[in-house]
C-alpha cells in the first residue's frame, strides 16, 4: 500500500522513520490529487545525509508529471553548474524525457512521430537546464520503496498539495 493511499507523512516523520537508500544526492518528486486538479512539487540536496537545500511549490490546476517535471526545473535551477552531483526522480517517464528522448525531439523541431509532446514548455525548460548543467546526472528511483530522501522528497510536494 502506497503512502498516499494512507496518511501522508510529514518531512519530520519521514526523517524520524525512514533511514535506508543514498545519503547523497538530490531527489525530486511531484504529485497531484486528484489528477488533474491542484498538485505539489519538492526537491532536496542531501550530503552525507545532511539537507544542503530543499525547495517545495504548488500550482492550483495541473497534473502529476507537470509537477515532476517542475520539481526537477527547480532543483536544476539550485543546483551549481560546477559539480558533479546525481539528481534522483521517480518518474520513469521525466528520465526517459531529459536522458532519451528530448535531444531527439530538439533535433526534429521539438516534434514526435507519435503526436504533440505533452507538457512541452516544461519539457524544453528542463531539457535546457540539463544541456547548462552536463556535470549533473539524472537518475530514475523506485517510488514508495521506504528510500528514505525519496520519501521525504514526497513529504516536500504534498506539503503543497
Amino acid at each position: 500500500m502506497s503512502q498516499r493511499m494512507s496518511r501522508q507523512l510529514t518531512p519530520e516523520e519521514v526523517l524520524e522513520s525512514h533511514f535506508d537508500g543514498p545519503e547523497d544526492g538530490v531527489f525530486t518528486d511531484g504529485s497531484c490529487e486528484p489528477n488533474p486538479g491542484p498538485g505539489g512539487w519538492g526537491w532536496v540536496w542531501v550530503e552525507r545525509g545532511q539537507i544542503k537545500a530543499e525547495g517545495h511549490g504548488r500550482e492550483g490546476n495541473t497534473t502529476n508529471n507537470r509537477m515532476e517535471l517542475r520539481a526537477l526545473i527547480e532543483a536544476f535551477q539550485a543546483l551549481p553548474a560546477d559539480r558533479d552531483l546525481i539528481v534522483h526522480s521517480d518518474s520513469q517517464l521525466c528520465v526517459n524525457t531529459v536522458n532519451e528522448w528530448a535531444a531527439g525531439w530538439e533535433r526534429r523541431g521539438w516534434t514526435r512521430k507519435g503526436g504533440p509532446i505533452k507538457n512541452l514548455d516544461l519539457v524544453k525548460q528542463l531539457y535546457a537546464l540539463k544541456k547548462a548543467k552536463p556535470r549533473i546526472q539524472l537518475h530514475w528511483i523506485r517510488a514508495h520503496e521506504g528510500l528514505r530522501w525519496n520519501e521525504y522528497a514526497d513529504a516536500l510536494a504534498a506539503l503543497s498539495d
